[in-house]
């Protein structure tokens, strides 16, 4: 791979308070050219205030636009956050957005309650835009039948016959006294956006001991076929395992939800791009120390993935306090620990020139920023 190129597309530096901080990376490359990135922002992680902030790029990501639109935090009179700005363009020039969205009709009560272990009521929202993201539909409820605890994991898959699938995981809610219960899944529509599918289930494990965080998935050859990686955490072990692996096939029904399978990868969100020469990328977040952010590669269907072919892309200097190391995790004090991470969500995509485009956020506990980085492979 080539040297790196980077920059920013959003520099925290000198923004007022409500701005200050930026994580939850997308982006979308459109068929006319342009590139578009989008973050959540607010004056911390989560924050009750948390809204999303859009970009645009006209020329391959080496300069952006902040875009003016602002979205609406309330829904049906409850006060709300947003979490996530994952797009997809269903056709050109038509493009969706899919975020959730929290209730923060009490801002005093956390995302994450360390007492039930569950998490706010949500609903899935879409926007659509056709003027490459200037102004946007009123949001639109996605259904999640039976599932609760659900929040957007990653970027919508998008495959040549024009089907699109949200990818979000369920969990529990904060006042529900039953055991967790994580799954991972793809809400399906084949007619952009206008109908959707049940939810397709990704990846659950059997004795739920094992959760497969954070899916990120991009489209196989195939019509229906994806690879999906996944920040793979065991409560019995009480630690991150490595980064777990999957390959299957929204056609497989029901047997596409198989175990995935462990790699060699150490880290824990990881971002997927397959190549049309089959090689396979992941650019994945570690939190060991130091902190890094790397581009892996897999030439035999994501079996192997040699350390010697691995491009470190950013490395960070953790400055927030943490409670928890890589070993006998405290799960509910792991998730204190998730927002003060200062660095992550990495975000991968191929440009149509064949370079690779990346992105994800870094900072200080006090100021963290949205920046890019491009490489040829």
């Amino acid at each position: 791979m080539t040297p790196l190129e980077t920059g920013l597309i959003y520099d925290a530096t000198g923004r007022p308070d409500a701005e200050r901080i930026t994580f939850f990376t997308a982006l979308c490359p459109l068929a006319s050219g342009t590139v578009m990135a989008g973050c959540q922002i607010g004056p911390a992680k989560h924050a009750p205030t948390a809204t999303l902030r859009l970009f645009r790029s006209h020329d391959a990501g080496s300069s952006w636009e902040e875009l003016s639109w602002r979205f609406e935090t309330t829904l049906d009179g409850i006060p709300g956050s947003l979490a996530a700005a994952e797009m997809a363009e269903a056709e050109p020039g038509r493009l969706l957005l899919f975020t959730t969205w929290f209730d923060r009709s009490d801002p005093e009560r956390p995302l994450f309650d360390p007492i039930t272990e569950g998490i706010l009521p949500a609903r899935q929202l879409m926007a659509i835009s056709t003027d490459e993201g200037t102004t946007w539909s009123p949001w639109r409820v996605l259904p999640t039948p039976g599932l609760t605890g659900c929040a957007v994991t990653g970027p919508p898959v998008r495959w040549d016959d024009g089907a699109i699938a949200f990818a979000f995981e369920s969990f529990k809610e904060h006042d529900d006294p039953n055991p967790g219960r994580h799954a991972a899944w793809l809400l399906v529509t084949r007619d952009g956006g206008r109908t959707f599918e049940a939810p397709f289930l990704v990846a659950q494990h059997p004795r739920h001991t094992i959760y497969y965080w954070d899916q990120r998935v991009c489209p196989a050859a195939q019509s229906g076929d994806f690879i999906a990686l996944f920040w793979t955490h065991d409560l019995v072990q009480k630690k991150d395992l490595r980064v777990h692996f999957l390959h299957a096939s929204l056609n497989d029904g029901e047997r596409a939800a198989a175990s995935p399978v462990e790699t060699t990868i150490p880290g824990q969100i990881a971002a997927p791009l397959l190549l049309p020469d089959g090689r396979i990328f992941a650019f994945v977040v570690d939190r060991d120390r130091p902190g890094t952010l790397c581009l892996w590669q897999s030439d035999d269907d994501g079996h192997t993935w040699p350390e010697h072919r691995r491009m470190t892309i950013h490395t960070h200097d953790e400055q927030a306090r943490l409670s928890q190391g890589r070993e006998n995790v405290d799960f509910r004090q792991y998730w204190e620990d998730m927002g003060k991470w200062t660095f992550g969500h990495p975000a991968l995509r191929q440009l149509p020139d064949g370079r690779l485009l990346l992105a994800y956020y870094a900072g200080t506990p006090d100021r963290m920023s949205l920046h890019w980085a491009r490489c040829d492979p």
